[in-house]
């Protein structure tokens, strides 16, 4: 770099703006499956779209868990079982699919969808 020409003014610096601190891997991680999983905020980096479509899907693959182990529960709720049970979940993070089922049934109206305790004693012999 030259020195400046006799009477021409000082070149100006510009302040660098401040870096925000990175953040660790662990902490972007949990904020991604807060978002697929559970209706979190949407962490700066990833594309809406596809992050939203992988949320669907996994919304999608649990709906279709609780109406495998349940069967009952999807009838008893009729048709439309997956529309239904797909707006509970979406702003609830799953727990466990016993869990799930339970707590729809009873947010619902519907009876307790898991089997009473003996009724399997009753056919062994």
């Amino acid at each position: 770099m030259s020195d400046p020409e006799p009477g021409s003014p000082a070149p100006q610096q510009t302040a660098l703006p401040h870096a925000p601190e990175p953040v660790p891997l662990a902490e972007q991680q949990a904020a991604l499956v807060r978002a697929l999983v559970g209706g979190g905020e949407l962490p700066p980096g990833f594309d809406a779209a596809d992050v939203a479509a992988t949320a669907h899907a996994l919304l999608h693959k649990r709906t279709d868990e609780v109406a495998r182990r349940f069967p009952m529960l999807a009838h008893r709720c009729g048709p439309d079982f997956t529309a239904r049970y797909m707006e509970w979940a979406r702003t609830r993070p799953k727990t466990s699919t016993v869990e799930d089922a339970v707590a729809f049934a009873a947010d619902h109206g519907l009876p307790d969808p898991r089997p009473r305790r003996g009724w399997r004693a009753r056919f062994r012999r």
